[in-house]
């Protein structure tokens, strides 16, 4: 089922800045709900009775009850001149209690967020849900919904192959056959993180893995994290200077495909006058140095 909307401009997004480490190494269970965007369709229920209120309080519950034994759950609630599509998915590292804990934030924030539009999708950092008045027009899997670009760039001769590379591997991960849809892996001081929605068939969930990573290759140059979110399946990267922590890969049930190695490449900017800082104190330390030497 893919998120319907209703032309022409079915949408108002709310894109908010996301710290990419928080993407795939959350150091507590309350930056798993920390807000991603939202997509809220312009339309409101017309609900003089109230009936699809109920309907969609039904949906809420039902799909909170079901994260605390699955991290992915599609349904529909409501009889025939009412009924409202909805699913949710956790993030595939996730536990069963952090994913009912992330889902349980979900339909308040629904209505916080979205009110009692026709359709909806809320995206954690940890969880989603979307949500929609069935016999809406359904769009392309492969649809962008979301991106976002680090501003930090990487110089030095070989990060493009080697993000061109931790990339592919999530697409090896995936053809593959038994990621579930969910990879996690680094290489060469890139971690990537790669999921697909949890009623998607292989191939499918190939192809728009394929098609987030042309994205994020044309969109994020040289950046080092960026991060793609299309209707059926989403990536990230981010690039550790200093090699990928420990804990990026906990929890994940799966080992990195490629052996980690730490890279000497120079990054731009914060990196940059980080070292400028360190050759200043150098040299006050030397000059406190000599003058104590010679009585200064």
């Amino acid at each position: 089922m893919g998120l319907f909307l209703p032309p022409p401009n079915p949408f108002s997004l709310l894109f908010l800045p996301l710290s990419l480490l928080l993407t795939i190494t959350p150091s507590s269970s309350s930056d798993l709900t920390t807000l991603v965007y939202k997509g809220c369709a312009d339309q409101k229920f017309q609900d003089p009775s109230g009936i699809y209120s109920q309907t969609l309080k039904t949906l809420f519950d039902t799909l909170k009850s079901q994260s605390s034994t699955a991290k992915f759950y599609k349904t529909t609630a409501g009889d025939s001149q009412s009924t409202i599509l909805g699913l949710f998915q956790c993030r595939g590292d996730l536990s069963n209690s952090d994913c009912n804990n992330c889902v349980s934030k979900l339909p308040e924030m629904s209505q916080k967020l979205c009110g009692n539009t026709i359709a909806a999708r809320i995206q954690l950092t940890g969880c989603y849900l979307r949500y929609e008045v069935s016999g809406f027009k359904q769009v392309s899997g492969t649809e962008l919904l979301y991106k976002v670009c680090g501003s930090t760039q990487a110089s030095g001769i070989g990060f493009g192959d080697r993000l061109d590379t931790a990339l592919g591997e999530i697409e090896k991960g995936m053809e593959g056959g038994s990621s579930n849809g969910f990879y996690t892996g680094s290489y060469e001081s890139v971690f990537v993180l790669g999921q697909c929605e949890g009623n998607l068939g292989n191939g499918d969930c190939v192809d728009c893995v394929k098609s987030a990573v042309e994205r994020v290759r044309s969109e994020c140059g040289n950046s080092i994290s960026g991060q793609v979110y299309l209707q059926k399946c989403y990536i990230s990267y981010t690039y550790y200077p200093n090699g990928v922590p420990t804990q990026s890969l906990s929890g994940t049930g799966q080992n990195p495909q490629n052996t980690q190695r730490t890279v000497a490449i120079v990054v731009g900017g914060v990196a940059g006058f980080g070292l400028g800082i360190a050759f200043l104190l150098f040299l006050k330390s030397a000059f406190k140095k000599r003058e104590n030497k010679y009585g200064g």
